[in-house]
């Protein structure tokens, strides 16, 4: 065999390697979001009661936000995240490996690789946390059904018209740029060792999370365990990040979400908090 064979075979089998890990990580993912993500439920079912409405809600006892539940909505979004985004990570990650080999010859890339993906994940992890956090807000305010949906249409207008509006922004532009170009990422933001390993997997983490997250905010809308929901949102940033049609997507989703939040919020009433009196709304306030 000759030396260039054997090395196209090395790359072969390292492809192979990589891509099998991705798709168990993903797949387990999947698995623990359908099976409910430790609640008392599938998500079909959950799916199932959201598509009730309000009697479904009724049914259902508000969260009672403790150390536990916060922990257990951390894990619930950030393997949500997981499968959701490490598919549109996989080119990424592939060419990493590829270039890992090549960097370490006689060495393992399969350990700097998953360090990457780690760090990747990491910063979808520091997402999560904020997550967290604005879903305790909204329950607070009950702006947040038992069913983990927007229970104000107000809300609902202003998460569809926010997540239109990033769309078409620069900032938007520049970190999907960044996403769809995985071979022009590696050779500007190259870093040797653990540590610029781990850096580089933080600030493709970070380009990813500066993509996506206003989209991830739609989960509020659409419900944090609704499956279809969840497989939307998915498909959609898989196209959008690795298909030749991806700019072309952003644009036109940008403006449909602007157009649909526009229509909510023309016919939704004030928001309404909990424990506010109804004459500071009746006074304009």
């Amino acid at each position: 065999m000759s030396i260039d064979a054997a090395v196209e075979s090395v790359v072969k089998r390292d492809r192979v390697v990589v891509l099998a890990a991705l798709a168990t990580v993903v797949a387990l993912s999947w698995a623990y979001l359908l099976a409910g993500a430790g609640m008392n439920m599938s998500a079909f079912e959950m799916t199932h009661m959201t598509a009730g409405g309000v009697g479904m809600d009724m049914m259902m006892r508000p969260a009672v936000w403790d150390i536990r539940y916060a922990g257990l909505m951390f894990v619930m979004w950030w393997v949500m995240m997981i499968a959701m985004m490490l598919p549109s990570a996989a080119p990424m990650v592939l060419l990493f490996a590829a270039m890992s080999r090549k960097q370490r010859e006689t060495g393992n890339p399969f350990a700097v690789t998953s360090l990457f993906a780690s760090a990747y994940l990491i910063a979808w992890a520091s997402f999560s946390v904020l997550a967290v956090g604005l879903q305790w807000g909204l329950d607070r305010f009950a702006l947040l059904s038992p069913m983990l949906v927007s229970a104000s249409a107000a809300l609902d207008g202003t998460l569809l018209l926010a997540a239109g509006i990033y769309q078409l922004t620069p900032l938007k532009r520049a970190c999907l740029r960044h996403c769809r170009s995985p071979l022009q990422f590696i050779l500007t933001h190259w870093r040797s060792g653990a540590g610029g390993t781990f850096c580089m997997g933080i600030e493709h983490g970070a380009y990813c999370v500066g993509c996506c997250w206003f989209l991830m905010g739609l989960l509020f809308f659409g419900g944090i365990m609704n499956v279809y929901w969840i497989i939307g949102l998915a498909v959609f940033v898989l196209l959008e990040k690795v298909t030749p049609m991806g700019h072309w997507l952003r644009n036109l989703v940008g403006i449909a979400l602007i157009v649909w939040g526009t229509a909510v919020l023309v016919g939704a009433p004030p928001l309404r908090f909990l424990g506010w009196p109804e004459s500071v709304f009746s006074a304009g306030i």
